[in-house]
C-alpha cells in the first residue's frame, strides 16, 4: 500500500509505572506517523475492581500498513514491552494497544473487528479521543464528541496537561 491512511489507537496500562508504559508505547508505535495524541488519563478498571487504576491515552496516526498488519505491529510492540496474557479477562496488564478506528473501514474478520467493538461505550477511550478528534466518525456509531456525551464518566481524571 502506498498511500497514508488515518488510524486511531487506544493505549492503556495499570502495572509497573503505567504512565511511563503508555509513554513508551506512544514512542514505539510502528510504521506510522504520530499526528496527535491525548493527554494521559487515570481511570478505574473496567473489569475486576481488585486491581490498580489504569492510565489511558489515545493516538491519531497515519499509516501505510493495511489494518491487519498494523494490528500485528501493535501486538509486536506489546510483546516487546513485556506484555503477558492477562490471567483473567480485563485483568491487570503492562500495556494494551487497541486499534480503534481505521479510516472508514468496517470489518469483522477473525481477530480484527473495526471499529473496535467497545469504542462507543468506553469513557476511557472516548474522552481521550475527543481531545484531538471530536469530529471523528466512528463507522456505524457516530461522531466521537456525541458518543462521549452519551457515556458516563466513571471517575476519569486527567493526569497531565
Amino acid at each position: 500500500m502506498d498511500r497514508w491512511r488515518p488510524a486511531y489507537v487506544g493505549l492503556g496500562s495499570n502495572l509497573s509505572d503505567p504512565a511511563a508504559q503508555v509513554r513508551r508505547a506512544l514512542a514505539a508505535l510502528p510504521a506510522t506517523r504520530l499526528v496527535a495524541r491525548s493527554r494521559l488519563w487515570k481511570s478505574p478498571p473496567l473489569g475486576p475492581a481488585d486491581q490498580p487504576d489504569y492510565v489511558n491515552a489515545a493516538a491519531g496516526l497515519l499509516t501505510r500498513l493495511e489494518p491487519r498488519r498494523l494490528l500485528d505491529a501493535l501486538r509486536s510492540v506489546e510483546t516487546a514491552m513485556g506484555r503477558a496474557v492477562p490471567a483473567r479477562r480485563w485483568g491487570p496488564r503492562l500495556i494494551d494497544l487497541d486499534l480503534l478506528v481505521f479510516g472508514s473501514l468496517e470489518t469483522e474478520e477473525p481477530g480484527l473487528l473495526l471499529p473496535h467493538p467497545g469504542v462507543h461505550q468506553r469513557d476511557f477511550v472516548l474522552y481521550p479521543l475527543a481531545e484531538f478528534a471530536p469530529s471523528l466518525w466512528v463507522p456505524g456509531r457516530g461522531r466521537v464528541a456525541a458518543l462521549a456525551r452519551q457515556v458516563e464518566n466513571r471517575g476519569l481524571a486527567v493526569l497531565d496537561e
